[in-house]
């Protein structure tokens, strides 16, 4: 038997393993070194800055020094705390439970079939609207919100790690020589690859705007099966009832017909009640079995912890720089 060929498991950043996941798509390694792929990303004159800051004479270093301590540490931490709050902490992340949804608006049916009396017959009601009534899928949900708060959010971690990260260059230049080099640099590469970054981070929200749309058709395909269903139930139901009325006039006929014949003096008389019986069609009171149902906005909460998710992997990434500068500091 042939076995679906699987996807290689991707190393590395948390953010491309997701990414790579919630797009479906089968990413390979990359075979380029660090030093190969830096270089189709530096433009000459960033290669030449990059290059006169690494060979050059060490910089001098700033006056005013000032030793390293749990000032700079309790920022950076502060800092990162903050970030990670505005995500978790997001209203447009919370589940629908919690945020207690508002139903998506419903065609004129679908209101009539939630406003017809409960006791009303289940055939009464047209399966669209009847499955519609019991399940209620967003067809107005709008990636744009969720993707205007991403972007949103991209820029307070930009302008916050910046900030940050311009402090510590300032607290390293007062540093050793070499320490004072590597503000440097730090400068250099952050100018260098900036545009290249905002490219690469500013194509996330698109990549999540695509699993957004599989998610919904996915919910609108699950949901035309339970509308199958319940049309399906719907049927029988009408069958069922329309066989049982059917065998019901048939059994009124033949009591009529024995009635309009001569009867015996002798013979028992029919049980008054009987012909009562069997003049009142039955009224068919079983319902077609519900289909079990999740709720309505089952797959928005999905999409929600998912955004969620990489906006905290890219979170990591924008501050590895921070992190290796402080990690200078600490070893200094």
């Amino acid at each position: 038997m042939s076995q679906a060929p699987q996807r290689s498991a991707l190393s590395g950043l948390a953010l491309v393993r997701l990414l790579a996941r919630l797009g479906e798509a089968d990413v390979a390694e990359s075979t380029q070194s660090l030093a190969d792929r830096l270089s189709q990303w530096l433009g000459w004159t960033d290669a030449i800055a990059l290059s006169s800051a690494l060979s050059g004479g060490p910089p001098a270093v700033a006056g005013g020094a000032r030793p390293f301590g749990r000032a700079e540490e309790d920022e950076c931490t502060r800092v990162r705390r903050a970030l990670v709050s505005s995500i978790a902490g997001d209203a447009l992340f919370a589940s629908s439970r919690r945020r207690g949804a508002v139903p998506a608006p419903r065609s004129a049916a679908t209101s009539a079939a939630m406003n017809a009396p409960m006791n009303a017959p289940m055939n009464a009601r047209p399966a669209s609207a009847r499955a519609s009534a019991l399940l209620d899928v967003n067809p107005q949900a709008d990636y744009a919100v969720f993707r205007q708060r991403y972007l949103a959010l991209q820029q307070s971690m930009e302008t916050a790690i910046g900030t940050l990260r311009s402090r510590l260059r300032a607290l390293l230049a007062t540093q050793a020589p070499a320490l004072a080099r590597l503000a440097v640099v730090d400068a250099v590469m952050e100018r260098a690859l900036a545009e290249r970054e905002r490219s690469l981070l500013g194509a996330v929200p698109g990549l999540l705007g695509g699993h957004f749309e599989r998610l919904r058709k996915a919910e609108q395909r699950r949901v035309a099966e339970l509308e199958a269903v319940e049309a399906q139930a719907v049927a029988a139901a009408a069958q069922k009832q329309a066989d049982g009325g059917a065998a019901e006039g048939g059994a009124v006929d033949d009591a009529s017909a024995r009635q309009a014949e001569p009867m015996d003096a002798t013979a028992p008389a029919p049980a008054a009640t009987a012909g009562a019986a069997t003049s009142q069609p039955a009224v068919a009171t079983a319902s077609p079995s519900h289909v079990a149902l999740s709720a309505p906005d089952a797959w928005l909460d999905v999409f929600r912890k998912d955004m969620q998710s990489v906006l905290l992997a890219e979170l990591d990434v924008r501050f590895q720089p921070v992190e290796g500068l402080l990690a200078a500091l600490r070893a200094c």
